[in-house]
């Protein structure tokens, strides 16, 4: 951090499950109940047929892989990751869905070792132990000491910010919510007498003053507020008008950052009167290796996001994006050509937006607007 700045670490989804939780020392039941695949050590075989073998176990830092190394370098003053994940070592599945994803709390480790701040858990996997699983996923983080926003035993606790200190009289806020868009059940939306999630069914603009109304009860001066939101298909760089609606009228109520996450692929940003949107973070970590239909999209390369604020005003000052790339289900350092291709995609799909991406020497993405 220098100056007064405030630096903040955010990525997209965090899928510690299924093939992932497989290697790790503590795997789950292997067992799912998917279309064509029974058993999620095959997404393992997947991944190796394409990139090699993969030891088993590998360390609970496996996974992070050149993540964390970037993590300690750049030392962001808070840290927020998409938990897409139950954590559970329940044999329930939710019904209704074709995917679930799980993964051991013997194997929290895996998570806790790049030190979040912050679990966003508004999304649609956080539920797939089902309830059950829900409270076993928010008991595991609580016993661990990890804030989570987002899902909780009633609405009232699925809507309470998670709450950063950054020091003398400064927080950083941080709102979950997710949107029926992404494939969160309407079922899954928590109730005043009901476990859940914030569930979104519409991005109108009567629900972004309802969610900017909370965030304005709880933020004082000092305070950064984030708005964490799954929402959004899988693939694709065009953003809709009713997500540009709902990031704008957030920030005009009084969110300082957009943090949107879904896509498996990193999707355009927008900086809107001085403040960040980012419309897909794109998944983080994930057992997506060997799997085709989208190559296109080039999913296997991911991003960490760097944010660098004004606490005083909750304006963007900078935006690093560093380039990683998914090998042997762990992450390494993306290739210059690699991180070119990402540069100049976005830097195309956020034209529209009035924003413009560009490659820095060091193969760090930077934002600039206009």
């Amino acid at each position: 951090m220098h100056g007064d700045a405030l630096t903040l670490f955010l990525c997209g989804d965090v899928m510690l499950d299924r093939g992932v939780d497989q290697i790790l020392p503590h795997p789950g039941d292997p067992e799912l109940r998917e279309p064509y695949i029974r058993d999620s050590r095959a997404y393992v075989e997947l991944a190796e047929e394409v990139n090699g073998p993969i030891p088993r176990p590998v360390d609970f830092s496996w996974p992070w892989g050149d993540a964390l190394s970037v993590l300690d370098e750049t030392a962001p003053d808070v840290r927020v990751v998409n938990l897409e994940t139950s954590i559970t070592a329940s044999g329930e599945f939710a019904p209704g869905k074709d995917v679930h994803y799980r993964m051991s709390p013997d194997n929290l480790p895996s998570l806790t070792v790049a030190r979040p701040d912050v679990c966003a858990l508004a999304n649609n996997h956080v539920l797939d132990g089902g309830r059950s699983g829900l409270h076993e996923t928010l008991d595991t983080l609580a016993a661990a000491g990890l804030r989570a926003a987002g899902a909780g035993p009633d609405v009232a606790a699925a809507r309470r910010p998670a709450i950063v200190p950054t020091g003398e009289d400064r927080r950083v806020l941080v709102f979950s919510c997710g949107a029926a868009s992404s494939g969160i059940p309407g079922r899954w939306a928590a109730t005043g007498g009901r476990s859940g999630v914030d569930y979104i069914a519409e991005l109108s603009d009567a629900c972004a003053v309802a969610i900017a109304g909370r965030v304005r009860q709880i933020k004082r001066p000092g305070d950064v507020a984030v708005v964490s939101i799954h929402w959004g298909g899988n693939w694709g760089y065009a953003v809709s008008a009713d997500q540009i609606g709902f990031a704008h009228a957030l920030i005009d109520g009084g969110v300082d950052i957009i943090h949107g996450h879904s896509s498996h692929h990193p999707r355009p940003a927008e900086v809107y009167r001085g403040k960040l949107i980012l419309y897909g973070c794109g998944d983080l970590i994930d057992d997506y290796e060997g799997i085709g239909g989208y190559e296109q999209y080039r999913d296997d390369l991911r991003l960490l996001y760097f944010v660098t604020v004004d606490p005083d005003t909750g304006r963007l000052a900078d935006v690093r994006m560093v380039p990683l790339q998914s090998r042997r289900l762990r992450l390494r350092h993306a290739g210059q050509q690699d991180a070119a291709w990402l540069g100049e995609t976005l830097d195309r799909a956020g034209s529209r937006l009035g924003s413009h991406v560009d490659v820095q020497p060091d193969d760090v993405l930077t934002l600039r607007r206009g």
